[in-house]
This record gives C-alpha cells, sequence and structure tokens, in this order.
C-alpha cells in the first residue's frame, strides 16, 4: 500500500513547494472560493427569508 501512496504523496509535495514559491500563485483559487462561499451564504439567507415570508403569509386568515 506503501508503494502505492509513496509517488503521490512525492508529487503532492513538490506541486505544494512550487505553489509556495511564488507568492501570488493560487490568489485566483482563493478568490473564486470565497466568492462561491458568499454566494453560498447570500443564498441560504435568502431561502430562510422566503420561508418566513411564506410562513407567516400562510397564517393570514382573511
Amino acid at each position: 500500500m506503501r508503494a502505492l501512496i509513496d509517488p503521490w504523496w512525492t508529487l503532492l509535495r513538490a506541486q505544494w513547494e512550487r505553489l509556495r514559491s511564488h507568492s501570488d500563485a493560487g490568489y485566483s483559487t482563493e478568490t473564486v472560493l470565497v466568492t462561491a462561499l458568499l454566494v453560498l451564504g447570500a443564498l441560504t439567507v435568502i431561502a430562510i427569508v422566503i420561508a418566513k415570508v411564506t410562513e407567516k403569509a400562510s397564517g393570514i386568515t382573511l
């Protein structure tokens, strides 16, 4: 099993060191991830607000 993991681990470490050598490497990926998390949070808030408004509207008796 170790013979299968060692080459991948070596490759991962080499990629990590290559990325660390560039100070701005990965910045766009980080920006995309942060933006995606913000969108996910906004959609969650919108879904909660819609659920609350729908619940209140359903409670109105005419």
